[in-house]
């Protein structure tokens, strides 16, 4: 086998013995293992050759049975509702390996950051069909609930993280005072949305440019939340920005086929766009603020300093929601306090 570094030398024998066992099924060499793609968390995805010529992807995901069997639950969802995912081809439960189908190395990020803007619509309409099929034809009863406590988890990452660690700050009685108010706000728009299947990380890293369109990825953290979220992990990504009259022109596309498939009350958020736009930029919010957080949290934690270089990034999308609301005010001085003139001048990240 290539070079993989390995957390210890058990779990690499185990894994060893594990993908052999499947060679001769599969048609696997093993000796061609190569890493293909790690993530944020501790699960990362290795390539392997096949007899044929064709590849195969291991997940590796230590200490993770739950996130496992959660990620082969919402894959036959998934594909119950036609989406393009992953195939499980053998699974080890216990020591968190699973082998599946490849989709190759070509993930929206990299395509979208390359493409002319005929293809780059190409690829987002695409997603956003993907995202209404997944909304109207999942089963969000089954999944776990996205609710005010998991919302205010979320946001706590954020002061834990971002606002005391990163930054050293303290806040006063006022300024925890502003942040309520402001996580009332959120929960409350969150909560009064239609409630759906929520991938709850939908956005161009985890889309894969493939046929058919799209490729969709690290889909085990799914939830029944609301309709806006995914849209707005799609528009406003944590690795490439657009221009806000490109972003209205795919929200527009999406409500009108969201209305369509009747997920939008037409008494509600389906009879004003207006309203729908506000929804979305205030999830948004949640989780801009969230991944502060955790980007935060990887660079002091976890010793990945190199996501902290994206927080400027949230800084904007945060500050751009926060001075259009009159509601968000106080929260615009918390984000102030911490980035000062950064996030006034700061919008137009690419």
């Amino acid at each position: 086998m290539n070079a993989i570094a390995w957390p210890d030398a058990a779990r690499q024998t185990s894994f060893q013995n594990w993908l052999q066992g499947l060679s001769a099924s599969h048609g696997l060499l093993p000796e061609t293992l190569t890493l293909a793609n790690a993530d944020a968390s501790a699960r990362r995805y290795l390539r392997v050759q096949r007899r044929d010529g064709s590849t195969l992807i291991v997940m590796d995901a230590p200490n993770q049975p739950d996130s496992l069997r959660a990620f082969m639950t919402v894959a036959q969802m998934m594909r119950g509702c036609e989406l393009h995912v992953p195939e499980v081809l053998a699974v080890d439960e216990a020591q968190g390996f699973a082998l599946l189908s490849d989709f190759g190395d070509t993930p929206y990020l990299q395509a979208l950051k390359q493409a002319e803007p005929a293809e780059a619509d190409r690829l987002m309409r695409a997603a956003t069909q993907a995202l209404v099929r997944w909304q109207a034809r999942g089963d969000a009863s089954a999944l776990p609930v996205f609710d005010e406590a998991f919302i205010r988890r979320e946001l706590q990452i954020f002061v834990d993280w971002c606002v005391q660690r990163e930054y050293g700050r303290q806040w006063s009685e006022t300024q925890q005072a502003w942040w309520e108010h402001s996580c009332k706000a959120l929960v409350r728009s969150m909560l009064e949305q239609p409630q759906v299947p929520m991938h709850r990380d939908y956005m161009v890293r985890n889309l894969m440019v493939c046929e058919p369109l799209p490729g969709i990825l690290d889909f085990q953290d799914a939830v029944r939340g609301p309709i806006a979220y995914d849209l707005a992990s799609l528009l406003r990504d944590a690795f490439i920005s657009w221009d806000e009259e490109i972003e209205l022109d795919w929200a527009i596309r999406y409500w009108e086929q969201a209305r369509k498939a009747g997920l939008l009350d037409p008494e509600g958020l389906g009879a004003d766009f207006g309203e729908f736009w506000r929804a979305l930029e205030w999830s948004g919010l949640q989780r801009h603020l969230k991944i502060l957080g955790i980007f935060c949290r990887l660079k002091h934690r976890d010793g990945k300093p190199a996501y902290a270089e994206e927080l400027p990034r949230f800084f904007a999308y945060a500050i751009k929601v926060t001075t259009r609301y009159v509601e968000l005010s106080p929260l615009t001085h918390l984000l102030e306090d911490l980035r000062g003139s950064l996030v006034q001048t700061g919008f137009n990240l690419r």
